[in-house]
């Protein structure tokens, strides 16, 4: 067989063709890589604006062509979480081999930290999919909730109590030092109040305890968002075991064809902020983490019926525009802001690895296993109830969300995150006595 000039010139038109038809967050290619060139450029002249400008154009960038990788590499998009892990991960990869300047990352972690961009984007999540939920959804899965979700403690100590033994590890180690860190709901409101709690009841200084406490907690993080990602090609070869994002079979509501209004963004902007605020105001006077009032507040005006249908509406499609378009954005922050990769590296040993391994591994097993007893999808009830416990919080909910492709289930994630992460605490002024005395 012979070809032709015509055919190699045919040849070279569809591939570049091809190349100018791929499209990153929207743009093509050529046009992708102008804005990147820009932003190289600002960064080696010390040119990068400061505040939301930079870091919010490096975040969006850097983590829009992470995400597109990580979503085209074949086992990492099916089985590992695709661009979500990706953007995490590179970024912390970027801050520990010292690819980013400093002003940089420093520019991003305020951005994320000091700038409430986390809290911005978790405000709008929940707010509009709590409010764009069917009422009755909420009620059938919130009243079932609590079972699964002590069965992801119960079975995550217990796996870690027959893996550790196996290994040599002694049975208050394995709970006290690894799964009750992993399963407290994150940094600020697990692991630095849980150092409080064992300063108070073991004597050594809390930032002893945080340096135990920490390489667990950032180790079963990436477990978790690795068992999402996991979870989600399971759900792809056996749908019968999820509800593609619906907690429970038989109260599946029709994905509404939103269209964007400009004006009602403005709005659903308000409320989530609005929301978010009122949490900080009862938080204030209730002994709960201002999350999970806020997710109490949404849901009962919710079920009241007392939201006019276009508040919820306006929710709705802020939440929409949120999560399409600071997704990986936010994912790219995390990794810079809130994933130290060299503590994880640190915490690498067989024995350490596998007792976390199990730890998460527990949580989503019996999550999913007294979940589909309760009636829920055993997969949705894995990812939230499970590893929404075995993850860093707010920060972990996103990205293990988004390894799952289920970012609607950010209500019940953050359930677990808050409410789940309070009762470890509880569980854990308990416990530590009992191994300790």
């Amino acid at each position: 067989m012979s070809y032709s000039m015509t055919d190699t010139a045919s040849s070279r038109a569809t591939l570049g063709s091809s190349l100018f038809s791929q499209r990153i967050f929207g743009m093509s290619l050529p046009m992708f890589a102008i804005a990147l060139a820009v932003m190289v450029a600002a960064i080696a002249t010390d040119t990068l604006p400061s505040g939301m400008i930079g870091a919010l154009l490096v975040m969006m960038l850097l983590g829009e062509l992470l995400g597109f990788i990580g979503d085209r590499l074949p086992i990492v998009k099916s089985y590992l979480g695709g661009g979500a892990i990706l953007a995490i991960f590179g970024a912390a990869a970027m801050v520990y081999l010292e690819w980013l300047p400093t002003p940089v990352v420093d520019n991003v972690t305020s951005f994320m930290k000091g700038g409430g961009f986390l809290n911005f984007y978790i405000a709008a999540l929940i707010t509009g999919s709590i409010l764009g939920m069917d009422s009755g959804v909420l009620v059938k899965v919130g009243s079932r909730y609590a079972l699964p979700l002590l069965c992801a403690v119960l079975f995550s100590a217990l796996f870690a109590v027959i893996v550790g033994a196996a290994l040599g590890f002694s049975v208050q180690d394995a709970v006290v030092v690894i799964a009750m860190p992993i399963l407290g709901g994150g940094m600020g409101a697990g692991a630095v109040p849980m150092s409080q709690i064992y300063q108070e009841l073991l004597g050594q200084p809390a930032s002893y305890y945080i340096s135990i406490l920490v390489p667990a907690l950032a180790l079963g993080n990436v477990f978790a968002i690795i068992i999402a990602g996991l979870l989600n090609g399971l759900a792809n070869r056996f749908p019968g075991l999820s509800g593609n994002g619906q907690m429970m079979p038989g109260v599946e509501v029709e994905e509404q064809q939103r269209t964007p209004d400009i004006g009602k963004l403005g709005v659903g902007v308000i409320a989530a902020l609005a929301f978010f605020t009122a949490g900080q105001i009862l938080g204030a006077f209730i002994p709960l983490h201002p999350y999970a009032l806020m997710i109490i507040l949404v849901a009962a005006l919710k079920v009241a019926n007392v939201v006019p249908e276009s508040i919820n509406e306006s929710a709705a499609q802020w939440f929409q525009f949120v999560a399409r378009n600071w997704t990986f954005a936010l994912l790219f922050g995390i990794g810079i802001a809130y994933t130290d990769l060299g503590q994880v590296i640190d915490a690498i040993s067989v024995t350490y690895v596998l007792i976390v391994f199990a730890v998460v591994a527990g949580a989503a097993f019996g999550a999913g296993l007294v979940g589909k007893l309760v009636g829920f999808y055993p997969i949705e009830s894995a990812i939230t109830a499970g590893l929404c416990m075995a993850n860093m919080g707010g920060t972990g909910d996103v990205a293990v969300l988004s390894a799952a492709r289920r970012m609607s289930l950010m209500p019940f994630a953050q359930i677990s995150s808050r409410l789940g992460g309070a009762l470890i605490l509880l569980i854990s002024s308990v416990v530590v006595p009992l191994f300790f005395v």
